[in-house]
């Protein structure tokens, strides 16, 4: 039997304080976007290389550990599992400021990638308890607001301290006096992580949910793994679709900063107050479009909503996102991709709402961490490391980097459309009852 949920105002304070670690999270992660120069110049590498320090480095254990957290989020406090993340990824990023070399840098990026794989599993298995179902789209879209407004303000807030510590002698402040602009950048967004920390305080662990027919014991990972073969249809093309999307907008944070520096002679503060006002304005109004997309769907009799708009958002991003990097002007390239961005995260809120709807309660976490390690082994994984091959290895020149982000959304937003596409009617029959196990039986034939 369900249980009550929680009131109205604890939930939106709970939302707001996820709201405002996702937000960190991709500030921690991405603000080394807008620092490719100096960090190149410092250590003498090329742009696959960095790559490696953007996606690999954080990737590592961020995927491989996303799987175990989600199991502890089916059995343990998720606030706490959270609270223990921020401190860790914040400590991490502040370290970041004190590497010496390439590999240290390296080291220092596990360990933020290590710790926010806290966040997501623990979050959206929350989220799945402080609000009913009719409510969750919207939930999950605004947590997924975190995505654009924490990369935009990785640019701009990035951007600013870099020109601010570039300009400024800070060798009177000990904690400051042996680093450079890039260093102190870092260091001053990790240290920022603690005020999070403190308000997650306040969030109360909520009773879980259950569904009709469902087990009050947890899950083990045999029955998930049983769920997801059983659906392999619909789980295959959801979580195979949003990595493709994944590939590219994760490509896109890792190299358009760098790609208006050398195409159009941006400096660093000018291409990341523009990036930053595209991702926070155009990326934030697009994720909630796309619940009232979805929305809009669901009533014209869709009840495959959630996941029709993930195929239409990669439809219509597919053709400006080409474009948009060969354009003569910076000018041109922002406000073609403005548009870009609006759609691209129009999918993502809408997306882990179908996740969870589709996804027996006590699963959730687990099934939630594996759409995540998914996303990000393409995204971050690939995402940057194959435009900057693209870039080093077949172009052979710094210049070509416009072309290899038109390459990549040529190949990778199609892609995901015809994933999405092959996935839907297992959807429609699971999200209608017709297909969907008890959870309670999947268990039993594991035992």
């Amino acid at each position: 039997m369900s249980q009550p949920y929680p009131p109205s105002r604890h939930a939106n304070y709970m939302l707001g304080v996820l709201l405002a670690a996702y937000i960190l999270s991709f500030i921690d992660r991405n603000v080394l976007a807008i620092l490719v120069a100096p960090i190149r110049q410092q250590f003498e590498i090329s742009d696959f290389q960095f790559s490696l320090l953007h996606g690999w480095a954080f990737t590592l254990f961020y995927i491989v550990l996303g799987v175990p957290i989600g199991w502890l989020a089916d059995r343990f406090s998720r606030r706490w599992i959270i609270i223990v993340g921020v401190s860790f990824w914040s400590v991490m990023t502040a370290l970041c400021g004190f590497a010496r070399s390439f590999g240290s840098l390296f080291l220092v990026r596990v360990g933020v990638g290590v710790g926010e794989a806290t966040l997501s599993p623990a979050a959206y298995s929350l989220m799945s308890d402080y609000f009913p179902p009719e409510r969750l789209r919207w939930a999950t879209s605004v947590f997924a607001m975190g995505i654009t407004l924490g990369t935009g303000a990785s640019y701009m807030v990035g951007g600013y301290l870099f020109e601010f510590f570039s300009t400024v002698d800070l060798s009177h402040i000990a904690l400051f006096a042996d680093v450079q602009p890039w260093q102190a950048t870092f260091i001053t967004v990790g240290l920022a992580g603690f005020v999070v920390v403190a308000l997650l305080a306040l969030v109360r662990e909520p009773p879980r949910q259950r569904l009709a027919g469902e087990a009050g014991e947890p899950v083990p990972f045999a029955a998930v793994t049983a769920r997801l073969r059983g659906e392999g249809r619909l789980y295959g093309g959801l979580i195979l679709g949003i990595s493709m999307m994944s590939v590219i907008g994760y490509g896109s944070i890792a190299w358009y900063p760098e790609m208006l520096a050398r195409s159009h002679g941006m400096a660093k503060s000018e291409a990341g107050a523009s990036l930053g006002l595209v991702y926070m304005i155009a990326g934030t109004l697009g994720t909630f479009a796309g619940a009232g997309c979805a929305a809009w769907l669901q009533r014209r009799g869709h009840r495959d909503a959630n996941m029709r708009w993930v195929m239409h958002a990669a439809l219509l991003a597919a053709v400006p996102a080409v474009a948009a990097p060969l354009l003569p002007s910076g000018a041109m390239t922002l406000a073609l991709f403005t548009v870009v961005i609006f759609l691209h995260y129009s999918h993502f809120g809408v997306a882990m709402a179908a996740l969870q709807l589709a996804t027996p309660g006590r699963m959730r976490g687990q099934v939630t961490a594996i759409a995540l390690f998914a996303t990000n082994l393409f995204g971050l994984g690939f995402g940057g490391s194959l435009v900057a091959a693209l870039t080093d290895f077949v172009f052979g020149d710094d210049a070509a980097l416009r072309w290899s982000l038109a390459i990549v959304a040529l190949v990778f937003y199609p892609l995901a459309a015809g994933l999405i596409a092959w996935g839907l009617g297992s959807y429609r029959r699971v999200v209608e009852g017709e297909a969907a196990p008890r959870l309670s039986s999947i268990v039993e034939a594991k035992r």
